[in-house]
């Protein structure tokens, strides 16, 4: 019955995933905003929610920081090796030739983010008196300059965006603003809530097969966390919409960093990233070093696929990302 759950919960997270990229796509347009803003902002928040309830639920009810930054940081690279499978799904071109190379300052963004919570790890408890209440410094510092970062990225996006307006024709056109709004809203809702609840299913398949107390239930549990920014980004690109695709693998990194302080509020015992364990140093590097190889993908653009079927920065990503997880095994941690 559990995996029957499963199975329709991935439905539901395919179909309605779908339908998000989609209107998404037709919001960009009607508003002007662009695919990058809304992938950053609109589409990372709706996917990242699995992992903010999962976060929240690990300290709250489980007690335990070092499976809420696990399943952050594990998040973050699971979504850069994401990048690799939509490279290897655009057939014609390099996907991150393909994007545009605004993205880089999001990617950047994102290994400031990193850069700061792992500094917070590697000190420990020498700066735990650092806080306010019991939510440390270091977590605030952290959403400040997410939300810094929003706004800086949101002006930058709408200059360029009312730069190069066209007054093309559009496949929307037809389709009422108020429509695809609530429709958005909908597929929105749709995809957070089976996001949220394949979360919980992992979490009891987990325990039904025993792996509960495993680094396998715990990297099962990291990946149906990441299902949806997997499936919107496929389905945006399948339209054609890379941008929105990449935007949204990036913001997601950003927002699931972001979540560090929601998530410490709910630890009352101190300050998170003073608690936990620096083995998660070891996905913090892989991280940084993953989201440089997408910012040199994005720097160096080329026309061609080395590979044939992959860019040179795919079987990268995926060995990284293989390795990070093995390094963590081996520490006893889990993604």
């Amino acid at each position: 019955m559990v995996w029957f759950k499963f199975v329709l919960c991935l439905a539901i997270i395919l179909f309605a995933g779908t339908k998000l990229a989609r209107y998404g796509d037709a919001i960009a347009e009607k508003t002007g905003l662009g695919r990058v803003w809304i992938g950053l902002v609109l589409l990372a928040a709706i996917t990242s929610m699995p992992e903010l309830v999962t976060g929240v639920s690990s300290v709250a009810l489980v007690g335990s920081p070092d499976l809420a930054l696990g399943i952050l940081f594990g998040s973050c690279c699971l979504n850069l090796a994401i990048i690799a499978l939509l490279d290897i799904l655009q057939r014609r071109t390099p996907v991150l030739s393909a994007a545009s190379s605004r993205h880089i300052a999001s990617a950047g963004w994102g290994i400031l983010l990193i850069a700061i919570a792992g500094g917070a790890i590697l000190a420990g408890g020498r700066f735990s008196g650092l806080a306010l209440g019991w939510v440390g410094v270091a977590s605030i510092i952290i959403l400040v300059l997410y939300l810094v970062g929003m706004w800086w990225l949101f002006r930058y996006e709408r200059s360029h965006e009312l730069a190069v307006a066209e007054a093309a024709s559009s496949p929307y056109e037809e389709i009422p603003a108020k429509k695809v709004y609530l429709r958005f809203a909908l597929a929105g809702a749709a995809v957070i809530a089976a996001g949220i609840w394949l979360s919980f299913i992992g979490d009891e398949i987990a325990v039904t097969t025993g792996w509960d107390a495993s680094f396998v239930g715990t990297l099962f549990l990291a990946i149906s966390t990441s299902m949806p920014e997997l499936v919107v980004s496929v389905a945006a690109l399948r339209l054609g919409a890379i941008d929105m695709a990449v935007a949204n693998i990036l913001g997601s990194n950003m927002l699931n960093l972001a979540l560090i302080a929601p998530i410490d509020l709910f630890y009352t015992e101190g300050p998170i990233l003073s608690e936990v364990s620096s083995g998660h140093l070891i996905i913090a590097a892989a991280v940084v070093v993953m989201s440089l190889i997408v910012i040199a993908g994005l720097r160096f653009q080329q026309k061609r696929k080395i590979l044939v079927v992959s860019s040179w920065y795919s079987p990268v990503l995926i060995a990284l990302y293989v390795l990070g997880a093995y390094a963590l095994f081996t520490s006893g941690l889990a993604l």
